[in-house]
Parts: C-alpha cells; structure tokens; sequence
C-alpha cells in the first residue's frame, strides 16, 4: 500500500524510447533520462518531480548494463542528460570511459560516506542489498544455506532461480571476482551451472517463481519480497541474509552520473536534488523499500539498520565494481549468458 499521496489529478505522460540521435531540446525544462531502473519502481518519484518542478523527462528504459554499453557506443552524440543505472559497477564503466561530469559539491556530500564516489562523477540515490529468498513451505530454517558457496550442493539441484542477464546479478560476479578472486568465482559459476539453475528475467519473476513452486532459493534483492508482503502479508516466500561478510550479501546503490555531453546540465542537477531530498528519500524508502542514503531518513520498519547491514556486507569497495566488461565476458565463456 503506497503511504504517500504524489498529487490529486496528476496527469502526467512519460515520453518512453527516446531514440538516441533523435531530437533533443536544449532548453532547462526538459531532460533525457536513461532509466536502468524498473518502470514501474521509478515511475512515482519521477512523476512527482515533472510536477513539481515543471521540467519534462524523457525516459529511455532499459537494462542498466545495455544502457552503459550503449552510452559508451554513442559517446558524445548521446541524447542522454543523465543516466540512472541499477548498480554501482555501471555507472563505473561509463565513468571510466570518461563521459560522466563532475558533480557538485552539495550533491556529493549529501550522501553517507560508504556510498561516495570518490571521483565525484556519480552519486548514490538508494541502497540495495542482495539476499536469498526461499520458500517458506518447502524450506525450513535448519536447512537454509549459510554462504553463496553452499548454493551448489547438489541437494540444491534444480531448485534455485537466478537472473544472470540482470546488473545486480553482474555487480555481485563482478564482487565476487574482488573479493574471492577469478579462479574461485568461475569454480562457483561453474558449480551453479552444474547444478541447474533456473533463469528468469528480473527479480521480481525470481520471487513469483518460488511462490509458484518453480524453484525453492532465489538470488534477488531485498526489495522486491517487500512489494509483495506488503500487499500479502501471508505471501509464501521469506528472505534471510547468508552469514557475515558472505559475498552474497552485497550492498550496493542505484545511483546516477550526468553526461558531459547532456545539453540540459542544470535540469540534471534539480533531478539528483530532488532524489536525494528529504521527500524523495523517504518516497524511495517508504513506496519501493529502498535504502535511503541520506541521513534523518525514516526507513520502512522491514528495513535494516545501515549499522546491521554494515556487520553483514563483505569489505569490497563498490568504486571497483567498474570491470562490468570482464564479468559479461566470463558469464558468456562459461555459457551463463
């Protein structure tokens, strides 16, 4: 149930499949926004700032990491004023291929200092973290695995749902490669591989498959149960975390970085402001049950402390998520993608 009333008689029409190279205007009431994001998890928040401050956004949808490909394809011919990308490791590789503006001094620091980029090229909009769901009627408590590694037993076997072609999916390999090293990711890619799981296309369809009986685990983030619960308290998928410091309880952000080559700079930097408000954060916490990244934020009550969520993520530093390259190449080696 949505706790906050935007606007009464909002009519208002996203522009979506803006087509790069199309035309553009250029004056500050209009912005071109690639959305790495679900439609439908950003489509409020969006509308609210059209509203309120009267600046029309175009959206381009699509996959965060598509989108990234894309905008290094396009370069400086890219319509795009700003990019909006579902993780951390994305918004690193258009960085690193030097499209991203620096960022302002207030925008930066608005955010807790574990979300920074130290480059101030991008900033963070919302904390996500990754978890494991299970069925609540197939799986009991005693049996629940401990480490991302426990995920290849063979008792597991055709039972867990994953979504490999999905960005927060890639930013934990690319994790993992950090943390445990590329010979130990590819073995556990590998193992996962032999034990069959089931790949679906986002991560909403991982927790309606387990609800559905298709699978027992899945590897989604932690928000998209909540949607669910919050609707049907009795909804039959639970999620729980592994044990500290497990790679595969990654915390990372959704966040956005404005494009050199964006004709409307000064619309951009309104959009990151009003994301990163008080009002947006508490929209972004409260409807979609997102982290905020800001301090004096109330969270959603099935939200964990960022001190909790602090104990539990491995040490991994998210601006060396970048080589988004190197871990689509190794998912389609091994024959994941």
């Amino acid at each position: 149930m949505k706790q906050y009333i935007l606007f009464i008689g909002l009519s208002l029409v996203l522009m979506s499949g803006c087509k790069p190279g199309g035309t553009q205007t250029t004056d500050e009431k209009n912005l071109v926004l690639y959305a790495g994001r679900g439609k439908e998890l950003v489509d409020g928040i969006i509308e609210r700032f059209m509203k309120e401050s009267g600046i029309n956004v175009q959206i381009k949808y699509g996959k965060t990491a598509e989108l990234a490909l894309m905008l290094q394809q396009e370069g400086v011919n890219s319509p795009a004023d700003i990019f909006w990308a579902q993780d951390a490791g994305s918004l690193g590789a258009v960085m690193k291929a030097g499209l991203l503006a620096e960022l302002p001094q207030e925008l930066t620091e608005a955010v807790a200092q574990t979300f920074r980029n130290p480059h101030h090229q991008w900033v963070a909009l919302t904390g996500r973290a990754r978890t494991l769901a299970y069925s609540l009627k197939r799986v009991s408590a005693a049996d629940l695995p401990q480490s991302i590694f426990d995920l290849s037993n063979p008792k597991w076997k055709g039972k867990i749902a994953w979504s490999p072609d999905n960005a927060s999916f890639q930013s934990f390999v690319t994790a993992l490669r950090k943390t445990q090293g590329e010979e130990k990711a590819r073995d556990w890619l590998l193992a996962m591989k032999a034990n069959e799981p089931k790949a679906y296309a986002n991560n909403a369809a991982i927790i309606e498959a387990i609800a559905a009986g298709e699978a027992d685990l899945g590897l989604p983030n932690h928000y998209y149960l909540l949607s669910f619960t919050d609707k049907d308290p009795k909804y039959p998928v639970g999620q729980t975390v592994f044990k500290a410091g497990d790679a595969g309880n990654l915390v990372n952000v959704s966040g956005a970085g404005i494009l050199k080559s964006g004709k409307n700079p000064e619309a951009a930097k309104a959009f990151l402001k009003f994301i990163l408000s008080q009002a947006g954060q508490t929209y972004m916490a409260n409807d979609e049950f997102e982290y905020p990244v800001t301090e004096g934020v109330k969270r959603h009550p099935n939200l964990m402390s960022m001190d909790e969520l602090g104990k539990l993520k491995p040490s991994v530093d998210l601006n060396s998520l970048s080589d988004l390259e190197g871990t689509l190449t190794l998912l389609k080696v091994i024959g994941i993608l």
